[in-house]
C-alpha cells in the first residue's frame, strides 16, 4: 500500500507566522513532479505541535485539494492524549486521506500496555488505515516490536514508521508481524539500509529538499538495484546528517528557503531560525549533495 520515498512535508509559514497556503500548493507540485510516492501532511516535521487544531485540519485538507488525487496524502494525527488523536482521526474520515500517521505519546511515557491501549482505541474509532510512528529520541518512549506485533493484529493498523535507526528491528518486526505489515524508515541516514534489510520505504525529511534524488534512490532500491541506490545515498549522506544539526525542522526549513522552495524559513516558537553558526554546515551539505550549485 505504501512504499518508496514519502516526504514528511514541512508546513510553510509567512513572515507573520501564518500558514502560507500558496507555498503549500507549490510544495505539493514540487513533490508530484519529482516522483515522491506520498506526502505526510502535518506530521511532526510539519510542526503539528504548534499548529492550532483548525490549522492542522485545514493544512491536511488543502494538501488533499492541491494533490487532487495525483499523490497519496497521509495525515499526521498523533497526540499525547488518546482522545485528541481519536478526534483527529475522525475529522479526516471520508476526506480522501490515504492513512493516518500517529506518533507515540510524548512526555507522559506510557508503558507498553499503555501504548497498546492507545493505538487500539484509535484504530477502533476509525476505519482509516493507521501507521504507527516510533521515535524514541523525540518522545522518550520506545514501542517495542512485541507491542507492534500485538497491534498488527488489528485490521486497520497497517504499518509502522520506525525512527530508531535500529536495523535489527526490520527482521524482528517482519518475523512478528508478517511480510504484509508495512515497515517505513523514519531515519534518513539509515533509510536505504532499512530497505535493503527488508523495509518498504522511508518517510523522509531529506526529501523536502532533494525529492527527485530520494524518489530515484528508493525506486532503484526496491527494484533490487541497491548498488546504484547506494551511489545516490553516499552523495546525500552529509545532507541526511546535517539536516539534524539542530532540532528538526529547523535546518530543513532553512534549507528549503535557501533553495527557493518556500518563501520564508519561518517557524513557530519555541523553535527558532537556524543559528548563524550552523548555516555554513547546512549550505556545505546542500552543495556536497549537489542540490545547491
Amino acid at each position: 500500500m505504501f512504499s518508496g520515498s514519502m516526504v514528511a512535508l514541512v508546513t510553510p509559514l509567512d513572515e507573520a507566522g501564518e500558514v502560507d497556503y500558496a507555498g503549500l500548493a507549490s510544495l505539493v507540485e514540487y513533490h508530484i513532479a519529482a516522483g515522491t510516492d506520498a506526502i505526510v501532511a502535518v506530521g511532526t516535521t510539519g510542526e503539528s505541535a504548534t499548529l492550532t487544531v483548525d490549522e492542522h485540519v485545514k493544512v491536511v485538507l488543502k494538501t488533499l485539494e492541491f494533490a487532487n488525487g495525483r499523490i497519496p496524502v497521509i495525515a499526521g494525527t498523533g497526540a499525547n492524549a488518546t482522545h485528541e488523536a481519536i478526534t483527529f482521526s475522525k475529522l479526516f474520515s471520508g476526506t480522501g486521506v490515504a492513512a493516518c500517521l500517529s506518533v507515540t505519546p510524548y512526555y507522559n511515557k506510557p508503558t507498553q500496555e499503555g501504548l497498546y491501549q492507545h493505538y487500539k482505541a484509535i484504530a477502533e474509532a476509525t476505519e482509516l488505515p493507521q501507521i504507527l510512528y516510533n521515535v524514541p529520541g523525540r518522545t522518550a518512549v520506545d514501542m517495542l516490536p512485541e507491542t507492534v506485533a500485538r497491534l498488527a493484529r488489528i485490521d486497520n493498523i497497517v504499518g509502522i514508521k520506525d525512527a530508531t535507526g535500529d536495523l535489527a528491528r526490520v527482521q524482528k518486526t517482519r518475523e512478528l508481524c508478517g511480510e504484509d505489515f508495512i515497515q517505513l524508515s523514519g531515519d534518513d541516514a539509515t533509510g536505504l539500509d532499512f530497505v535493503a534489510a527488508g523495509g518498504h520505504g522511508v518517510i523522509s525529511v531529506t526529501a523536502n529538499v532533494a525529492a527527485d534524488d530520494m524518489a530515484t534512490m528508493f525506486k532503484l532500491a526496491l527494484s533490487g538495484q541497491i548498488d546504484a541506490a547506494r551511489e545516490i545515498n553516499e552523495r546525500l549522506m552529509p545532507l541526511h546528517k546535517t539536516l539534524f544539526v539542530e532540532s528538526n525542522p529547523i535546518p530543513v526549513k532553512w534549507a528549503a528557503h535557501q533553495l527557493g522552495l518556500i518563501k520564508h524559513g519561518q517557524l513557530r516558537l519555541p523553535l527558532t531560525e537556524l543559528s548563524e553558526s550552523a548555516q555554513p554546515a547546512v549550505t556545505a551539505a546542500l552543495k556536497d549533495a549537489k542540490v545547491l550549485p
